[in-house]
């Protein structure tokens, strides 16, 4: 059972929550960053942050989905951004929001970073999810 909070004392923030709270028993998963690499490995989107952005939502998909939970169990993520433009994270926020991962919504961080791992990576998502007992 995941409960999503919004603190009626804070501002209230655009398409997420300032916590999630997961019930003890409740099988979590924390998952690796997920990259914008096709299956060969090779960056997509190189140079576009929120073609970088898809890829990395199609690619946390998979992940979700090898172990038994999908978007809609996530209740925490960091999305990290090569950029110091508002403009630039706006844009992929405006990824993430579509792909229905903030539909929780879920508990979020979105930075601004100087690089990332891979050359010409643009974008990555860190993510804690539950898993549901019977699997999606």
């Amino acid at each position: 059972m995941i409960k999503r909070v919004v603190s009626p004392a804070l501002f209230p923030p655009p398409a997420y929550s300032h916590a999630s709270v997961v019930e003890a028993g409740t099988r979590l998963a924390f998952l690796a960053g997920a990259v914008p690499l096709d299956a060969d490995g090779k960056i997509v989107g190189e140079g576009d942050p929120a073609a970088q952005a898809e890829q990395v939502i199609r690619n946390l998909r998979e992940q979700l989905a090898a172990v038994g939970s999908g978007l809609e169990h996530v209740v925490s993520t960091d999305v990290y951004v090569v950029s110091s433009e508002p403009s630039v994270l706006s844009a992929v926020w405006e990824v993430v929001e579509a792909s229905g991962l903030s539909a929780g919504p879920h508990s979020s961080t979105l930075l601004g970073v100087a690089c990332l791992g891979y050359t010409g990576q643009l974008v990555e998502i860190t993510a804690t999810a539950v898993v549901p007992e019977t699997g999606r």
